[in-house]
C-alpha cells in the first residue's frame, strides 16, 4: 500500500485541477455564500435584506408613474416618460450584463465540476467523500443557476413591455405637446389678430372723434357767433317790448273774438225774431278747441235745461251731414280734436218744441297744439299726471295722482309702482273727450281700455288733454286702428 504524504497530495491536486480559462469573468471578488436548508437543498444568503429585485423596482416605478400621470401636466409627463425611458434602458442594459454573467456562472461552474469528477479518479478515502460533496454542491449551484436564469428572462420580457410601453407613451406624449403647442400658437395668433383689430378701431374711432369734434366745435362757434348776433340786434329790452306786444294783441283778439260771436247771436236772434221763432236757449262758450260750450236759457219762459231733452252733433262743412256724437246729452260740451273743423250742432227738446243751436262757424284748433304734438311723437313714452275721477262710471272715492303713459304700442295708467290698466291699442279700445262734465269738460276725457274697464281722467290743463288724444290717436293709427268714443259707429243724418 502506497502512503500518500501531503506534499505528494498537494502536488497531484496541483496538477489535477486545469488551470482557469482567462476568459472567465467573476462578478465579484468572492465566491457567494451558501447555507443547507430544507430538504438538503442550497440557499443563497442575501447579505443585505434591503436591496430589492429587478422586478420590484420596476412595478414600483411602473405604479408611481400611473399614479403621477393624472396630477401632471403635458410637459411634466413627457419628461417624465423620456426619464422612465432612460430608466428602462438602463434596466435593459444590466440584465443584458446579468445574462453575461450568468452565462460566465454556467461556464465556470462546468469546468469546475469538470476538475472535480477529474480530481475523484485520483483521490481515494475521506479526499474522495469531499470531491464528492463538492460536486453535488456545484450541480445545486448549477440547478439554482438554472431557476435564476428563467427569472432574470421573465423580468427581461418585462423590462421589454415596460420599454415599449414607455416608447409608444413618450410618442403620446410628444405629440400630445406637439397638438398643445400647436394649438397654444393658433390662440396666441388670434389674440394678436384681435388685438389688432381692437387696435386699428381705435384708432380708427379716435380719428372720426378728433374729425367730429371739429366739425362740433366749428358748429358750435358758429352758432355762439349767430346767437352773439342776433343779441346784439335783439336787446333784452326790445323782446320784452314785443312779448308785451303779442299779449296785447291775443287780448284784442281774444275780446274781438267775442264781440264778433256776440253780435252773430244777436243777429241770430233778429232773425228769429223775425221769423217768430221764440229764442229761448242760446250756446255760450268760446268755439275752439280747449274751451267748452254751454246750453243758456235766454228767456223767463224757457224750461229747465236738466229737464230737457239734449243731443249733440258734429256738422261737415263740405257734405252739411250731421254726425251723432255717441254719449254728449249734457248741457255742457267740451269740443275735442275731432270736432276741429266742423260745426258743433246741440238739438234740444222741450215740453214738446224742438229747437235747434249750432256754433256761428267751424271749431277752430289750439294754438300751438300740432306742433306740441309733434314734438311729443319722436319720444317713445310720454307721461300725463291725471286724476282718477271716475271708474267704471262710477265715481272714484279718493281723487288721487296718477300717470297715463302714451306710447308707441300700448297705453298704461299707475299710480307709483302699481299698474291700474295696461293695454295694447286695439279696437275694444276707446278715447275721447268727456261727455259733459260741467266747466272741468275740457280738461277730462273718457278712456276705455277694454270691454267692461273704463275711467275718466282730469289732466293738469286743456292742453295736455287734447295732446294726448292726438297723440293716442296717432299712434293707434299708425297700428291700423281708429280710436275714437263710445260706439264710433254712430248713425249720420242728413
Amino acid at each position: 500500500m502506497t502512503r500518500v504524504t501531503r506534499d505528494l497530495g498537494d502536488t497531484m491536486q496541483k496538477d489535477a485541477v486545469p488551470a482557469v480559462s482567462a476568459d472567465v469573468i467573476f462578478a465579484s471578488l468572492r465566491f457567494p455564500n451558501y447555507k443547507i436548508g430544507a430538504n438538503d437543498q442550497i440557499v443563497e444568503t442575501k447579505d443585505d435584506a434591503k436591496v430589492l429585485s429587478m422586478k420590484e423596482v420596476v412595478a414600483r416605478e411602473t405604479a408611481q408613474l400611473l399614479e403621477q400621470q393624472k396630477r401632471m401636466s403635458v410637459r411634466d409627463l413627457a419628461s417624465k416618460f423620456e426619464k422612465g425611458l432612460a430608466a428602462a434602458a438602463k434596466l435593459s442594459e444590466e440584465a443584458r450584463l446579468r445574462e453575461v454573467t450568468s452565462l460566465e456562472k454556467h461556464v465556470l461552474l462546468k469546468k469546475l465540476r469538470d476538475a472535480l469528477e477529474s480530481l475523484k479518479g485520483r483521490v481515494s478515502g475521506r479526499n474522495m467523500d469531499d470531491v464528492e460533496e463538492a460536486i453535488a454542491m456545484v450541480e445545486a449551484l448549477a440547478v439554482q443557476l438554472t431557476q435564476r436564469e428563467g427569472e432574470l428572462i421573465q423580468e427581461k420580457t418585462e423590462v421589454k413591455k415596460l420599454t415599449n410601453f414607455l416608447k409608444q407613451a413618450s410618442a403620446d406624449a410628444k405629440k400630445l405637446v406637439d397638438e398643445e403647442r400647436a394649438f397654444a400658437r393658433s390662440e396666441i395668433d388670434n389674440a394678436r389678430a384681435a388685438v389688432q383689430r381692437v387696435e386699428e378701431a381705435l384708432q380708427e374711432h379716435e380719428r372720426m372723434s378728433q374729425a367730429s369734434g371739429k366739425q362740433d366745435l366749428e358748429q358750435l362757434m358758429k352758432e355762439v357767433q349767430e346767437a352773439r348776433r342776433i343779441k346784439m340786434l335783439h336787446k333784452p329790452s326790445k323782446v320784452m317790448d314785443m312779448e308785451h306786444e303779442l299779449q296785447a294783441l291775443r287780448a284784442q283778439l281774444a275780446e274781438k273774438s267775442r264781440h264778433y260771436l256776440r253780435l252773430q247771436k244777436e243777429l241770430s236772434r233778429m232773425k228769429k225774431a223775425d221769423e217768430n221763432v221764440p229764442h229761448l236757449y242760446e250756446l255760450e262758450g268760446t268755439e275752439t278747441l280747449g274751451s267748452y260750450l254751454q246750453i243758456q236759457p235766454c228767456s223767463d219762459n224757457a224750461p229747465e235745461v236738466s229737464k230737457c231733452s239734449i243731443q249733440w252733433y258734429r256738422v261737415s262743412p263740405e257734405s252739411a251731414k250731421k254726425e251723432l256724437i255717441s254719449g254728449a246729452t249734457k248741457s255742457v260740451y267740451a269740443p275735442e280734436p275731432f270736432d276741429v273743423g266742423r260745426t258743433l250742432q246741440v238739438d234740444i227738446i222741450a215740453e214738446g218744441l224742438q229747437i235747434m243751436l249750432s256754433t256761428t262757424g267751424p271749431i277752430e284748433p289750439a294754438a300751438g297744439l300740432g306742433t306740441y304734438v309733434e314734438a311729443l311723437v319722436r319720444k317713445h313714452d310720454t307721461e300725463f299726471n291725471v286724476v282718477l275721477t271716475q271708474t267704471n262710471g262710477s265715481h272714484h272715492p279718493a281723487e288721487s295722482i296718477h300717470v297715463l303713459h302714451v306710447g308707441k304700442m300700448r297705453m298704461k295708467l299707475n299710480k307709483g309702482k302699481t299698474t291700474i290698466a295696461k293695454e295694447y291699442y286695439s279696437s275694444s279700445m276707446q278715447l275721447c273727450g268727456v261727455r259733459g262734465g260741467g266747466n272741468a269738460a275740457a280738461q277730462a276725457l273718457f278712456w276705455q281700455p277694454k270691454q267692461g274697464i273704463s275711467f275718466v281722467l282730469a289732466f293738469e290743463s286743456e292742453r295736455e288733454r287734447n295732446a294726448a288724444i292726438m297723440l293716442a290717436r296717432r299712434f293707434a293709427f299708425d297700428c291700423n286702428i281708429i280710436l275714437a268714443g263710445p260706439d264710433p259707429r254712430a248713425p249720420l243724418v242728413t
